[in-house]
């Protein structure tokens, strides 16, 4: 019967291929699959998340091994969604490259040890994936071949196909630039429908809320509102290429339970950015 139906093949095929290993209900299985297809609004995602979140400031530990663990099982149960995820961390538990000319340290050398940073977290992260068995990959826009691949964008884009996590560190490779802008750019080049900026904070606020508990908090937001408002949400060059490439930007609660979840099935969390 398959073989005189081609297309009622391909499509068995295409959803499930149990089919060939002896499942009797194709049609079932085929609704199933389209139904949860169907639930995830958006299919490929670059994460950006501070690391400063890492930091806990109880012990001094520049990265709690918990909050690691915490940050792994959340971009687990995104990516069991059957949902392409980037990452992009930053480095501010370890060093802040715009801070160390305080200290002394020229832009430029502060910006590179900043780079530095973020390779440190994204190995940390990679290896709390990897025990969770997903299986993820580092690539740097500074070429250490030793602990991770070079960023190229089309092994980039294969490994997201693969079902691969891919973390991109080292920022852009240039100093003057954060890794806000890495996020944006990362997210230009590999097509990601959005980039989510994972906060503390549930969305984006009139103050912070830390401070004012009555702060107001925007629901949904045009770039040119944004922009009209003086609100920040990345710094202004990933804004840009944020707005340029039409790529929406979603701040919310990365700790709120299922927040990155209900984000990506297109539930109402957070602050969305949009043309």
């Amino acid at each position: 019967m398959l073989a005189q139906n081609p297309l009622y093949f391909a499509g068995a095929i295409w959803f499930n291929s149990g089919i060939l290993y002896g499942q009797t209900s194709p049609r079932k299985t085929l609704h199933l699959e389209t139904k949860a297809f169907m639930s995830v609004k958006y299919r490929r995602i670059l994460l950006k998340l501070s690391g400063e979140v890492l930091l806990n400031r109880e012990t001094s530990q520049c990265i709690d091994p918990e909050v690691v663990a915490r940050m792994s099982a959340k971009i687990k149960a995104v990516r069991d969604m059957d949902v392409e995820v980037a990452v992009v961390l930053g480095g501010g538990n370890i060093f802040r490259g715009a801070l160390g000319e305080k200290l002394g340290v020229g832009r430029s050398a502060g910006d590179y040890m900043g780079m530095l940073a973020t390779v440190i977290n994204a190995i940390a992260l990679q290896n709390a994936l990897e025990k969770l068995g997903i299986p993820t990959r580092v690539q740097t826009a500074i070429e250490m071949h030793e602990v991770a691949e070079p960023f190229i964008h089309r092994k980039a884009m294969r490994h997201l196909e693969k079902g691969r996590v891919v973390i991109f560190a080292a920022g852009t490779g240039n100093p003057y630039f954060s890794t806000d802008t890495a996020a944006a750019l990362r997210a230009s080049e590999i097509g990601a429908n959005v980039l989510i900026k994972a906060t503390k904070v549930d969305g984006i606020n009139t103050e912070d809320p830390h401070k004012n508990p009555n702060a107001k908090k925007f629901g949904k937001l045009t770039f040119r509102e944004a922009l009209a408002t003086s609100i920040r949400v990345m710094d202004s060059a990933a804004f840009a290429l944020c707005m340029e490439n039409d790529i929406p930007i979603m701040v919310l609660d990365f700790f709120e339970d299922e927040s990155l979840e209900r984000a990506i099935r297109g539930e109402d969390v957070g602050t969305l950015v949009t043309n």
